[in-house]
């Protein structure tokens, strides 16, 4: 298990390079500057700002630079936040985006298995195709759409909740369910295909003849393997959720890391969006790394090698 850890610690790192230098070229390489809307702002003051920030130094020293200092855990300046680094912003701001990613998966995850688990225990029912047609429908509509929809409704024509913002409890309901209804009907219809495989089974079969519970063949047997499709759904899962909650996060006003990463990148703000695009990266290679190492646990006919 520490051997498998190392080794994916020691993969992330040129994938890690990879992107970060992706990412700082292309950003170089597009139309503008951070500076290039400012202002009132002469010729000699935008010098000075891009000699501050060190701009003016050939693009290969810009790049030597900024990787010396991101191995050093330093993302640099921002450019749109005088006198703040990326690493306070990130810190303060990354709270609130991963609330809303414990609250969206929570909700995924309670309907999405409860949805396919009821489906899966009355094939071609009515119990079946109800949480199946739900699910179709939870697929082809994506957030942008859904959360306008609920504002619409539950907001704006009802009254029930509160938007836009994040300043309590109330705040919350709407942005989470949008992201969590959208992944939960991922995870219904792969635990529903799950179970059905498991149920048929040798060895529940064999549970069941040797008179065990409905419940506990369900939740104790049959679970177990049932989940592991979507347990490895949860990898790419966690990368749509980070790059859902952009959207999520500009359409409900919610101060978190998604919405700085849009503004930043409008504004050009060069070390702001590195520094997001390298966090983001780093996080979903361990939640990546934890997923392989939860299916192993769950199956131990898989190797981790």
């Amino acid at each position: 298990m520490i051997r498998f850890i190392l080794r994916r610690i020691l993969q992330t790192i040129p994938v890690l390079w990879a992107v970060a230098t992706l990412t700082f070229f292309m950003l170089r390489l597009a139309p503008g500057g951070p500076f290039a809307d400012e202002r009132a702002v002469s010729p000699a003051v935008q010098k000075a700002l891009e000699a501050h920030y060190g701009l003016d130094k050939p693009l290969i020293a810009q790049y030597g630079e900024y990787l010396f200092n991101l191995i050093q855990g330093d993302l640099g300046p921002s450019f749109k936040y005088p006198g703040r680094t990326v690493n306070e912003i990130i810190q303060i701001k990354f709270p609130k985006s991963m609330e809303l990613g414990i609250y969206s998966m929570s909700i995924a995850l309670v309907f999405g298995l409860t949805l396919g688990v009821i489906a899966s225990l009355k094939p071609n029912s009515f119990l079946d195709y109800v949480p199946s047609s739900l699910s179709m429908v939870g697929i082809c509509l994506p957030t942008f759409v859904l959360g306008p929809l609920l504002v619409l409704v539950f907001a704006l024509k009802l009254k029930w909740f509160p938007y836009p913002g994040w300043d309590g409890p109330a705040y919350k309901v709407l942005p989470s369910a949008t992201l969590g209804f959208f992944y939960a009907a991922y995870i219904a219809r792969l635990t529903r295909g799950g179970m059905r495989e498991v149920l048929t089974q040798d060895y529940i079969r064999t549970a069941r003849a040797k008179g065990a519970a409905a419940h506990t063949v369900i939740l104790r047997h049959a679970l177990r393997g049932g989940i592991l499709p979507v347990v490895s759904f949860m990898g790419p899962a966690f990368a749509g959720l980070v790059a859902g909650s952009f959207v999520i996060e500009t359409i409900f006003n919610i101060p978190g890391l998604g919405k700085d990463f849009v503004t930043s990148a409008f504004n050009r703000d060069y070390t702001m969006v590195l520094g997001l695009v390298v966090f983001f990266a780093a996080l979903i290679v361990v939640f990546n790394t934890i997923v392989d190492v939860v299916q192993v646990w769950l199956n131990p006919k898989l190797k981790l090698e």
